[in-house]
């Protein structure tokens, strides 16, 4: 379990689990801290495992949270720029990911978004694995990826567009290797049964929430804060701003910068990226949060209403999981959703939240108890009963299939 100050406590594991535990992430990259590090952060202490992964940056800075703990890597660890740029290898890394030797682990557990799934395993071990999402780019998001890409619109086009449609085929079988699959929400599960054909449970990842603190009165401003790439649509949110001339700041870096630099209107302020400090403090002051972007998820609406603040968000995706919308006539809504990804369909919400002066209806505490429900305490719990259950299933077919005569032989 994670101590108050939200270290980590290593003494005897509270569960009904098997020994010694296998969990495998796709790569520890330097500084590199995102849902599915979290997810890993947030079993690590519960488990106890021995840990896997492609390449591993963090075990050997002191200022990591894997600070001197031994990781098992594949051969990308080897390679020229191999951890810092593990993804230039993308072809080979359902090859690397199936050398990782996890002979003598009873239970495997993968946090996958990528290849981690893939690990190979034997008939009387256990797999779950966490997924966080079908890869988006070989799947629905293929054909904006690759219209994004001016790799993919040079002459190695066609081997980029034959490259993904190999990772398809082995992202299918793979996804066979697994006995329990969880998805991080109601959206990505309906994309495993559509692309692998699968049926999973559904955990909610885990949110950190001890830096936000409700309660600091509204400002005049709107906050949109992520990375500044195609598909979380920030160009929509500035479009959007722009017509209406209301005051919005964006948070955030990355390969759409400058073009969204470009776009932003009078009223449109993009800030690069701020300090946790920061960050923290316009969280807890802005009007509303505003994300226009088809999300697995979505952990940062989850930590603007920790921080008091409601969202404005895209009525697709995870933030059906995440949000509930004053529209829908729910008790105790937190926000807003707009039902197309569209600058019309976003504009006209922030038009009727505006006009309507609505970010006064919401109240900080209640938009903080309801975004409690995602914190690490709970995703914790979720995840150790259903790989209790789990193991406990496991272990009893594996002593039925054991006594003679249960499998008869032809």
């Amino acid at each position: 379990m994670s101590a108050p100050d939200g270290s980590a406590t290593y003494g005897a594991p509270m569960h009904r689990l098997p020994a010694p535990i296998a969990l495998v992430h796709e790569w520890f990259t330097p500084r590199s801290v995102g849902g599915s590090e979290q997810v890993v952060q947030a079993l690590d202490p519960v488990l106890r495992p021995d840990l896997f992964a492609l390449v591993d940056g963090e075990s050997h800075r002191d200022d990591s949270w894997l600070a001197g703990r031994r990781i098992r890597t594949s051969f990308i660890q080897q390679l020229p720029w191999g951890i810092s740029h593990v993804q230039q290898y993308l072809p080979l890394l359902p090859l690397a990911i199936e050398q990782l030797d996890l002979a003598g682990y009873p239970l495997v557990v993968s946090s996958n978004h990528l290849v981690a799934k893939g690990v190979l395993t034997g008939p009387d071990q256990l797999h779950v694995s966490y997924v966080h999402t079908p890869v988006r780019y070989a799947w629905d998001q293929m054909h904006p990826y690759l219209a994004s890409s001016a790799l993919a619109r040079s002459p190695l086009g066609p081997l980029i567009r034959w490259q993904l449609h190999r990772l398809r085929l082995w992202d299918t079988l793979s996804s066979g290797r697994v006995d329990v699959l969880v998805a991080n929400s109601r959206f990505t599960a309906r994309r495993i049964r559509r692309y692998w054909r699968r049926e999973s449970l559904v955990v909610p990842p885990p949110v950190s929430l001890s830096r936000f603190r409700p309660g600091a009165p509204r400002d005049d401003f709107y906050l949109s804060l992520c990375r500044l790439v195609p598909y979380k649509r920030v160009d929509l949110v500035i479009e959007a701003f722009n017509r209406l001339a209301l005051p919005l700041l964006v948070v955030g870096d990355g390969p759409e910068r400058r073009r969204l630099e470009a776009i932003a209107g009078p009223t449109v302020r993009l800030l690069g990226r701020r300090s946790e400090a920061e960050v923290n403090e316009l969280m807890g002051r802005c009007r509303a949060y505003v994300f226009a972007g088809l999300e697995d998820f979505g952990i940062a609406p989850v930590e603007a209403m920790a921080a008091g603040a409601p969202v404005i968000g895209l009525g697709q995706g995870g933030l059906l999981d995440s949000v509930r919308c004053l529209r829908s006539g729910v008790p105790g809504p937190t926000g807003l959703l707009f039902p197309e990804q569209t600058v019309a369909s976003l504009e006209a919400a922030v038009a009727y939240f505006h006009d309507q002066e609505l970010w006064r209806r919401f109240s900080s505490e209640a938009l903080r108890h309801w975004a409690e429900r995602f914190a690490p305490e709970r995703f914790e719990e979720r995840m150790l009963s259903v790989l209790e259950r789990s193991w406990e299933q496991h272990r009893r077919r594996l002593a039925h299939d054991s006594r003679p005569g249960a499998v008869p032989l032809v």
